[in-house]
């Protein structure tokens, strides 16, 4: 790797970003990046506006870079730095091209009170798991849920189009791009595929967003078809993420849900 790492249907929905927010993200403050600039990706816990706690690097199950040339290479713990609530991984990319940076955690385990619980399930983007529970008359049953986040971000360096924007790093759950978004312009379609244990997701509910340059704004929210790949219409300039959670039921006695979280950043111009 020639890097140097350094220290379908259509939903429409208006949502609000709850104040206690927890999605991961990978944020650049700019996607696009000369040939030996020093780049740092924010590590934002939180939301994409912000960070609310820094991730350490113990709890990473695997944080890697993919380079222009297929290479994919591990980083090291100095080229993770943090301060008190954002982490950050510092790269130099020598070689033209997209660069793509993978982050996943390892499993945690929360208890929810029934409500905070349904309130998640409408704030993050998971309404499957609402109706089930509203089926089977689950509304007031407080849940132990088990959890891992799976997080990418594609950068594009110098002027150079490159194919490894596809590429897989084998998470529980990912989104892979389909088409490069750095080939995208403003009204174009950004189709993406969702995958769990490397298989597409059908159906699977996605919401999206970015940032303007003067504040989040809050996408349109889609579905994946039965092939799994979901298709975005790229409807202004800007710093976008898309993201998704899988969540699914267990039969333990001690843990009712599993989720899986996946997000992906880029910018389009």
């Amino acid at each position: 790797m020639k890097a140097k790492l350094i220290p379908a249907i259509l939903l429409v929905i208006v949502v609000m970003i709850s104040v206690s927010a927890h999605d991961l993200f990978l944020k650049l403050d700019s996607y696009f990046v000369r040939p030996n600039e020093k780049v740092s990706i924010k590590i934002l816990n939180g939301s994409f506006q912000g960070s609310d706690g820094a991730v350490s690097f113990a709890r990473l199950a695997d944080v890697s870079v993919i380079s222009p040339s297929q290479d994919r290479e591990n980083v090291k713990e100095t080229d993770f730095t943090k301060d008190d609530k954002t982490s950050y991984i510092g790269m130099q990319p020598m070689e033209p091209g997209n660069y793509v940076v993978g982050l996943s955690t390892m499993t945690r385990e929360i208890d929810l009170a029934a409500k905070d619980f349904n309130e998640y399930l409408v704030e993050d983007g998971i309404p499957d798991t609402l109706d089930e529970r509203k089926a089977k008359n689950e509304m007031d049953r407080s849940v132990r849920e088990r959890y891992s986040k799976h997080v990418k971000t594609v950068f594009q360096v110098g002027d150079r189009k490159t194919g490894n924007y596809k590429a897989v790093f084998g998470y529980p759950v990912e989104i892979v791009p389909q088409n490069n978004p750095y080939s995208l312009k403003v009204g174009d379609s950004f189709e993406f595929l969702c995958l769990k244990a490397g298989k597409p997701i059908a159906h699977q509910f996605v919401m999206t967003g970015y940032d303007d340059g003067t504040n989040l704004r809050i996408g349109e929210n889609v579905r994946s078809d039965k092939k799994g790949v979901a298709k975005l219409k790229i409807s202004v300039a800007g710093k976008w993420y898309v993201k998704f959670i899988n969540m699914s039921r267990l039969d333990d006695p001690k843990i009712n849900y599993e989720s899986k979280w996946a997000s992906l950043s880029f910018e389009a111009r």
